[in-house]
């Protein structure tokens, strides 16, 4: 039984962000660090993933769809996003291998929450979209063949962190590290024996000059202006995903 679990989520090739939480106490003193996926997919792409590496088996990796997707570009299936493509191409070779090994869920027994499942998206698909108003038949769908035992559900994907209730299941997104949609920061969550969204605060204005000085990606800077801000906000990306949610 793990007491404490560090959740990490959609990092996007951010090291600064990256940084900021993992020197966070309470994650260095964690028992685990799992990341729900969206690792590398972002202008330090081979930077993040080299950090990641670095804390072994302290944490489980999730795939995520940009994870799998720089895979499929590496492949030369072209994506439609262009800093995935740029980072592709950036990535090393037992990068690529590590990332194409990723499982979709990982299962883990957590202090106070039971038996957890930690996913991206959902736990059978890695890019489906679940929100904090999805409806209830929504959640049933998505859950579909999801053990009883398995009473919490963590996943990323969207970018904005929340708890729910989902008849009787508890729901965690975590946020994301690298391109919050709603405030500036870096966004985790801490589980056990409850759960704890964090926000991470560290010199935006200072890491943005840092991903565009080191980064070799064309758009680094602009890119970094709009997600590292947080240009988007919660209600922006709300409208922007409903039609995925089916409403």
């Amino acid at each position: 039984m793990l007491e404490r679990v560090a959740v990490l989520s959609d990092i996007h090739g951010v090291l600064p962000a990256l940084e900021a939480v993992l020197a966070e106490p309470d994650v260095a003193a964690a028992d685990l660090i799992v990341l729900t996926g969206d690792l590398a997919a972002g202008p330090q792409p081979v930077e993040v993933l080299d950090l990641l590496a670095e804390l072994g088996d302290r944490a489980r990796w999730v795939r995520g769809n940009a994870d799998r997707e720089l895979v499929e570009a590496r492949a030369g299936r072209v994506s439609p996003v262009e800093v995935s493509n740029w980072a592709a191409a950036q990535l090393r070779d037992d990068q690529v291998a590590r990332l194409a090994t990723l499982p979709l869920t990982v299962t883990l027994p957590v202090a106070g929450l039971g038996d957890v499942l930690f996913c991206h998206a959902t736990p059978r698909n890695d890019e489906e979209v679940v929100l904090v108003d999805s409806r209830l038949d929504r959640w049933a769908e998505v859950f579909t063949g999801l053990p009883t035992e398995v009473g919490t559900v963590v996943c990323g994907h969207t970018h904005m962190p929340f708890t729910r209730l989902v008849d009787r299941r508890l729901v965690i997104n975590p946020g994301s590290v690298g391109m919050p949609y709603g405030g500036a920061g870096a966004w985790w969550a801490l589980l056990g024996p409850g759960v704890e969204l964090r926000r991470t605060r560290y010199d935006v204005a200072a890491a943005c000059a840092r991903v565009s000085s080191e980064s070799a990606f064309p758009d680094a800077a602009a890119w970094a202006d709009e997600y590292l801000r947080s240009r988007n906000s919660d209600a922006d990306a709300l409208v922007a995903f409903g039609p995925r949610d089916g409403r």
